[in-house]
Protein backbone atom coordinates (compact mmCIF):
# COMPACT_ATOMS: atom_id res chain seq x y z
CA UNK A 1 0.00 0.00 0.00
CA UNK A 2 1.42 3.39 -1.03
CA UNK A 3 1.92 5.86 1.82
CA UNK A 4 0.18 9.15 1.07
CA UNK A 5 0.61 12.22 3.28
CA UNK A 6 -2.89 13.61 3.60
CA UNK A 7 -1.41 16.63 5.38
CA UNK A 8 0.40 17.47 2.11
CA UNK A 9 -2.59 17.12 -0.19
CA UNK A 10 -3.96 20.21 -1.90
CA UNK A 11 -6.22 22.50 0.13
CA UNK A 12 -9.98 22.27 -0.34
CA UNK A 13 -9.94 26.02 -1.02
CA UNK A 14 -8.64 27.83 -4.10
CA UNK A 15 -7.53 31.39 -4.86
CA UNK A 16 -6.95 32.30 -1.22
CA UNK A 17 -5.33 35.60 -2.16
CA UNK A 18 -8.62 36.74 -3.73
CA UNK A 19 -10.78 36.04 -0.66
CA UNK A 20 -11.83 38.68 1.84
CA UNK A 21 -10.62 38.68 5.42
CA UNK A 22 -14.05 37.48 6.53
CA UNK A 23 -14.01 34.62 4.04
CA UNK A 24 -10.53 33.56 5.08
CA UNK A 25 -11.35 33.59 8.78
CA UNK A 26 -14.64 31.76 8.29
CA UNK A 27 -13.08 29.04 6.16
CA UNK A 28 -10.14 28.53 8.53
CA UNK A 29 -12.62 28.19 11.38
CA UNK A 30 -14.67 25.71 9.36
CA UNK A 31 -11.58 23.53 8.94
CA UNK A 32 -10.58 23.92 12.60
CA UNK A 33 -13.98 22.61 13.73
CA UNK A 34 -13.15 19.22 12.22
CA UNK A 35 -10.11 18.67 14.45
CA UNK A 36 -11.81 17.71 17.76
CA UNK A 37 -13.88 15.11 15.94
CA UNK A 38 -10.73 13.61 14.46
CA UNK A 39 -9.17 13.47 17.93
CA UNK A 40 -12.28 11.82 19.38
CA UNK A 41 -11.84 8.90 16.99
CA UNK A 42 -8.46 7.99 18.51
CA UNK A 43 -9.30 8.20 22.22
CA UNK A 44 -8.69 4.44 22.63
CA UNK A 45 -5.15 4.90 21.31
CA UNK A 46 -4.57 7.91 23.56
CA UNK A 47 -5.87 5.89 26.51
CA UNK A 48 -3.42 3.06 25.81
CA UNK A 49 -0.48 5.46 25.77
CA UNK A 50 -1.63 7.30 28.90
CA UNK A 51 -1.92 4.02 30.79
CA UNK A 52 1.70 3.22 29.94
CA UNK A 53 2.83 6.72 30.93
CA UNK A 54 1.03 6.53 34.28
CA UNK A 55 2.52 3.13 35.06
CA UNK A 56 6.05 4.24 34.22
CA UNK A 57 5.85 7.58 36.02
CA UNK A 58 4.46 5.92 39.14
CA UNK A 59 7.56 3.73 39.09
CA UNK A 60 9.92 6.70 38.92
CA UNK A 61 10.16 7.02 35.16
CA UNK A 62 9.92 10.14 33.05
CA UNK A 63 7.95 11.22 29.99
CA UNK A 64 9.84 12.57 26.98
CA UNK A 65 8.40 14.41 24.00
CA UNK A 66 10.69 14.58 20.97
CA UNK A 67 9.98 16.42 17.74
CA UNK A 68 11.13 18.95 15.15
CA UNK A 69 9.78 22.36 14.16
CA UNK A 70 6.20 23.04 15.24
CA UNK A 71 5.85 19.53 16.65
CA UNK A 72 8.94 19.92 18.81
CA UNK A 73 7.81 23.32 20.05
CA UNK A 74 4.40 21.96 21.03
CA UNK A 75 6.06 19.19 23.03
CA UNK A 76 8.27 21.69 24.84
CA UNK A 77 5.26 23.88 25.58
CA UNK A 78 3.32 21.02 27.14
CA UNK A 79 6.31 19.76 29.13
CA UNK A 80 7.22 23.22 30.44
CA UNK A 81 3.70 23.87 31.73
CA UNK A 82 3.50 20.74 33.88
CA UNK A 83 5.76 21.83 36.79
CA UNK A 84 3.94 25.14 37.45
CA UNK A 85 0.51 23.62 36.89
CA UNK A 86 0.90 20.38 38.81
CA UNK A 87 3.93 20.96 41.05
CA UNK A 88 5.94 18.09 39.55
CA UNK A 89 9.75 18.13 39.24
CA UNK A 90 11.17 19.91 36.20
CA UNK A 91 12.64 16.67 34.89
CA UNK A 92 9.52 14.50 35.09
CA UNK A 93 8.21 15.61 31.67
CA UNK A 94 10.81 16.81 29.17
CA UNK A 95 10.52 18.24 25.68
CA UNK A 96 13.33 17.84 23.13
CA UNK A 97 13.52 19.54 19.72
CA UNK A 98 15.75 18.94 16.72
CA UNK A 99 18.37 21.68 16.68
CA UNK A 100 18.27 22.21 20.44
CA UNK A 101 17.03 25.28 22.28
CA UNK A 102 17.94 27.56 19.37
CA UNK A 103 15.23 25.85 17.32
CA UNK A 104 12.52 26.89 19.77
CA UNK A 105 12.57 30.37 18.23
CA UNK A 106 14.48 29.95 14.98
CA UNK A 107 14.48 27.16 12.43
CA UNK A 108 17.72 25.18 12.39
CA UNK A 109 18.37 24.00 8.85
CA UNK A 110 18.34 20.26 8.26
CA UNK A 111 18.30 19.45 12.00
CA UNK A 112 15.25 17.25 11.55
CA UNK A 113 17.04 15.17 8.89
CA UNK A 114 19.60 13.68 11.28
CA UNK A 115 19.24 9.95 11.91
CA UNK A 116 21.56 10.05 14.94
CA UNK A 117 20.94 13.25 16.88
CA UNK A 118 17.54 12.32 18.34
CA UNK A 119 18.97 9.35 20.21
CA UNK A 120 22.04 11.38 21.23
CA UNK A 121 19.73 14.03 22.70
CA UNK A 122 17.88 11.38 24.71
CA UNK A 123 21.12 9.81 25.91
CA UNK A 124 22.16 13.19 27.35
CA UNK A 125 19.24 12.76 29.76
CA UNK A 126 20.21 9.15 30.53
CA UNK A 127 16.98 7.80 29.05
CA UNK A 128 16.22 4.28 30.26
CA UNK A 129 13.64 1.51 30.20
CA UNK A 130 11.84 3.25 33.08
CA UNK A 131 10.90 6.11 30.75
CA UNK A 132 8.34 6.73 27.99
CA UNK A 133 9.30 8.54 24.78
CA UNK A 134 6.62 10.09 22.55
CA UNK A 135 7.65 11.17 19.08
CA UNK A 136 5.70 14.08 17.61
CA UNK A 137 5.66 14.67 13.84
CA UNK A 138 2.66 15.70 11.77
CA UNK A 139 4.15 14.15 8.64
CA UNK A 140 5.20 10.95 10.36
CA UNK A 141 8.41 10.94 8.32
CA UNK A 142 10.86 13.05 10.35
CA UNK A 143 14.19 11.13 10.53
CA UNK A 144 15.24 12.80 13.82
CA UNK A 145 12.12 11.44 15.51
CA UNK A 146 11.82 8.05 13.83
CA UNK A 147 15.43 7.07 14.43
CA UNK A 148 15.18 8.08 18.09
CA UNK A 149 12.14 5.84 18.57
CA UNK A 150 13.87 2.98 16.76
CA UNK A 151 16.72 3.17 19.26
CA UNK A 152 14.25 3.36 22.13
CA UNK A 153 12.54 0.19 20.89
CA UNK A 154 15.91 -1.53 20.69
CA UNK A 155 16.61 -0.58 24.30
CA UNK A 156 13.25 -1.69 25.74
CA UNK A 157 12.00 1.88 26.21
CA UNK A 158 8.24 2.40 25.76
CA UNK A 159 7.45 4.47 22.68
CA UNK A 160 4.42 6.38 21.48
CA UNK A 161 3.80 8.95 18.78
CA UNK A 162 1.44 11.70 17.70
CA UNK A 163 1.14 12.06 13.95
CA UNK A 164 -1.48 13.01 11.39
CA UNK A 165 -0.75 10.59 8.55
CA UNK A 166 -2.04 7.05 8.67
CA UNK A 167 0.48 4.37 7.73
CA UNK A 168 3.46 6.68 8.20
CA UNK A 169 6.91 5.32 9.14
CA UNK A 170 6.57 6.96 12.57
CA UNK A 171 3.19 5.33 13.24
CA UNK A 172 4.69 1.98 12.29
CA UNK A 173 7.71 2.51 14.55
CA UNK A 174 5.95 3.58 17.77
CA UNK A 175 4.60 0.82 20.00
CA UNK A 176 1.66 3.04 20.97
CA UNK A 177 0.85 5.20 17.92
CA UNK A 178 -1.74 7.98 17.90
CA UNK A 179 -2.76 8.98 14.38
CA UNK A 180 -5.14 11.93 14.12
CA UNK A 181 -6.20 12.17 10.48
CA UNK A 182 -7.11 15.81 9.93
CA UNK A 183 -6.84 15.86 6.14
CA UNK A 184 -5.51 18.66 3.92
CA UNK A 185 -4.57 21.98 5.49
CA UNK A 186 -6.26 25.29 4.64
CA UNK A 187 -2.93 26.46 3.23
CA UNK A 188 -1.57 23.41 1.44
CA UNK A 189 1.07 21.64 3.54
CA UNK A 190 0.94 24.14 6.44
CA UNK A 191 0.78 21.50 9.18
CA UNK A 192 1.14 24.10 11.93
CA UNK A 193 -2.59 24.61 11.41
CA UNK A 194 -5.01 21.66 11.79
CA UNK A 195 -2.27 19.13 12.45
CA UNK A 196 -0.68 21.41 15.04
CA UNK A 197 -4.04 21.96 16.71
CA UNK A 198 -4.63 18.21 16.83
CA UNK A 199 -1.21 17.62 18.39
CA UNK A 200 -1.85 20.30 21.02
CA UNK A 201 -5.22 18.77 21.94
CA UNK A 202 -3.69 15.31 22.28
CA UNK A 203 -0.79 16.62 24.37
CA UNK A 204 -3.26 18.38 26.67
CA UNK A 205 -5.12 15.10 27.08
CA UNK A 206 -1.99 13.04 27.75
CA UNK A 207 -0.37 15.31 30.32
CA UNK A 208 -3.55 16.37 32.13
CA UNK A 209 -4.95 12.85 32.41
CA UNK A 210 -1.57 11.49 33.51
CA UNK A 211 -1.22 14.15 36.20
CA UNK A 212 -4.74 13.49 37.49
CA UNK A 213 -3.97 9.78 37.67
CA UNK A 214 -0.82 10.60 39.62
CA UNK A 215 -2.92 12.44 42.21
CA UNK A 216 -1.88 15.98 41.26
CA UNK A 217 -5.49 17.26 41.14
CA UNK A 218 -8.03 17.22 43.98
CA UNK A 219 -11.67 17.51 42.98
CA UNK A 220 -11.09 19.71 39.96
CA UNK A 221 -8.43 21.96 41.48
CA UNK A 222 -4.68 22.32 40.85
CA UNK A 223 -3.80 21.89 44.49
CA UNK A 224 -0.07 21.38 43.83
CA UNK A 225 0.47 24.33 41.47
CA UNK A 226 3.52 26.51 41.99
CA UNK A 227 2.74 29.88 43.56
CA UNK A 228 4.94 31.81 41.14
CA UNK A 229 2.93 35.02 40.76
CA UNK A 230 0.21 37.08 42.45
CA UNK A 231 -2.52 35.64 40.24
CA UNK A 232 -1.69 32.09 41.32
CA UNK A 233 -1.43 33.06 44.98
CA UNK A 234 -4.89 34.62 44.72
CA UNK A 235 -6.24 31.52 42.97
CA UNK A 236 -4.73 29.30 45.65
CA UNK A 237 -6.23 31.41 48.41
CA UNK A 238 -9.67 31.15 46.82
CA UNK A 239 -9.34 27.37 46.64
CA UNK A 240 -8.54 27.26 50.36
CA UNK A 241 -11.38 29.64 51.21
CA UNK A 242 -13.82 27.39 49.37
CA UNK A 243 -12.49 24.15 50.83
CA UNK A 244 -12.25 25.31 54.45
CA UNK A 245 -14.96 28.01 54.54
CA UNK A 246 -12.56 30.63 55.91
CA UNK A 247 -11.86 34.25 54.98
CA UNK A 248 -9.19 35.41 52.57
CA UNK A 249 -6.73 36.67 55.19
CA UNK A 250 -6.72 33.27 56.88
CA UNK A 251 -6.38 31.53 53.53
CA UNK A 252 -3.41 33.62 52.44
CA UNK A 253 -1.71 33.08 55.78
CA UNK A 254 -2.17 29.31 55.50
CA UNK A 255 -0.87 29.36 51.95
CA UNK A 256 2.27 31.27 52.89
CA UNK A 257 2.85 29.02 55.88
CA UNK A 258 2.45 25.69 54.11
CA UNK A 259 3.56 26.55 50.57
CA UNK A 260 0.79 24.84 48.61
CA UNK A 261 -2.97 24.55 48.52
CA UNK A 262 -2.79 20.85 49.31
CA UNK A 263 -0.56 21.31 52.36
CA UNK A 264 -2.62 24.24 53.62
CA UNK A 265 -5.84 22.20 53.52
CA UNK A 266 -4.24 19.05 54.90
CA UNK A 267 -2.65 20.84 57.85
CA UNK A 268 -5.54 23.15 58.71
CA UNK A 269 -6.47 22.88 62.39
CA UNK A 270 -3.44 20.82 63.31
CA UNK A 271 -1.35 21.91 66.25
Amino acid sequence: MTFIKTTEQSSNYEDLEHKSVHELLTNINTEDKTVPNAVAKVIPQIEALVNIAVTQLKSGGRLFYIGAGTSGRLGILDASECPPTFGVPDDMILGLIAGGDTAIRNAVEFAEDSTEQGWKDLIEYKVSSKDVVIGIAASGTTPYVISALEQCNANAISTGCITCNDGSPLAKTAKFPIVVTVGPEFVTGSSRMKAGTAQKLVLNMISTTTMIQLGKVKGNKMVDMQLSNHKLVDRGARMIMEALQIDKDQAVKLLKTHGSVRNAITNYGKA
